[in-house]
């Protein structure tokens, strides 16, 4: 794909997640439903964080096409590998994935219906579902350059556990889960639901590792190269 295309993709998916977050900002100060509390705002939400994380791989994937002399090797184009290898892929990803499979099996354990008069479809879709053709496009009008493994499990397992305090946390100021499925957990189920979670992410990110290296096999070889 010719570097006017990708930069055409890159600002067009960007502009699309500031749209998405400033419409969600813009339900600030209506009443909210049953199944929405106050306490932590929308940043309580893994779906709303990680529309903020989609949104700032874009504008940094936009960033550096307007940098076209840039050596491959610039800091930026790190961070935006790094950005997208790590958190945007396999984050994104099993926000759709693990969404849906709640929500096909019953809705009001993770997406109460009524939240549906506060957040029409077409929202829920953007936030849950448009997600996944955005980045599987994203795996293929760009090779990314990913970290060693370790590191990046390492990354990925820090901020799962940030999270996991941070919605434990909102439980204990308020008494309420962050999602309704929780309640239905023990302790332990807790400790085993995370664990679950955290080996979906990682083979989400092994996914995105072995798709980016199967499609850019070549374009990856030629870049490993020049930085030996």
């Amino acid at each position: 794909m010719t570097s006017v295309l990708r930069r055409v993709y890159h600002i067009a998916a960007f502009s699309w997640y500031a749209f998405i977050v400033k419409s969600l900002a813009a339900k600030d100060g209506e009443e909210l439903p049953p199944g929405i509390f106050v306490y932590g705002g929308p940043w309580k939400y893994l779906t709303f964080l990680n529309l903020l994380l989609q949104m700032l791989f874009f504008g940094l994937a936009a960033l550096r096409d307007l940098q076209p002399g840039k050596n491959s090797e610039s800091t930026l184009n790190r961070c935006k590998d790094f950005l997208f290898a790590v958190y945007a892929f396999p984050v994104g990803m099993f926000v759709v994935l693990l969404f849906w499979m709640i929500f096909a099996y019953d809705r009001e354990l993770v997406y109460p219906a009524t939240i549906d008069t506060f957040f029409p479809p077409w929202i829920n879709h953007a936030m849950h579902t448009l997600v996944f053709p955005v980045l599987l496009g994203e795996v293929l009008v760009q090779p990314h350059v990913y970290p060693q493994t370790k590191h990046a499990l390492a990354a990925l397992g820090g901020v799962g556990l940030a999270y996991l305090f941070w919605i434990i946390w909102v439980y204990l100021s308020v008494g309420i889960w962050v999602y309704p499925l929780l309640k239905h957990f023990s302790p332990a189920g807790l400790v085993c639901f995370f664990c679950f979670n955290m080996t979906v992410v990682t083979l989400l990110y092994v996914t995105g590792e072995k798709l980016n290296s199967h499609i850019w096999s070549k374009d990856i070889n030629k870049m490993t190269a020049k930085t030996k």
